[in-house]
């Protein structure tokens, strides 16, 4: 399996990105997908989460009302639309696929990943 992330980049406080994955090697259309971030000298940590059939989401708390997960499952590709960026939001972030929801509002990692994008936002 490969997943391709783009989108990453340098942008101001308060302003957008929208990181877009690309999937190939397995069926995207059957797998939950999500978004991953590690900032330097922290712990990966789980941004957003999408189910296969794009109607179940999950958000952690940080990002809620802010970032937006979603796919297109003509084109393999789960996007994740951020807004309002903070300084706080610098990390690089990682595209996750065959997750699972354990929990309302959870989503836990597969065993796909990409190579990630780094975002950095500047105050």
């Amino acid at each position: 399996a490969q997943l391709v992330e783009s989108g990453g980049g340098l942008v101001q406080y308060g302003g957008s990105l929208r990181l877009s994955c690309t999937v190939s090697g397995f069926t995207f259309s059957s797998y939950s997908m999500g978004w991953f971030r590690q900032a330097p000298g922290r712990q990966r940590e789980l941004v957003a989460g999408i189910g296969w059939e794009g109607e179940r989401t999950a958000y952690t708390d940080s990002v809620k009302g802010r970032f937006t997960i979603s796919r297109d499952n003509t084109k393999s590709t789960v996007y994740l639309q951020m807004n309002s960026l903070k300084p706080e939001d610098t990390a690089v972030y990682y595209c996750n696929g065959g997750g699972y929801f354990p929990e309302v509002n959870n989503y836990a990692p597969g065993p796909y990943w990409g190579q990630g994008t780094q975002v950095t936002v500047s105050s």
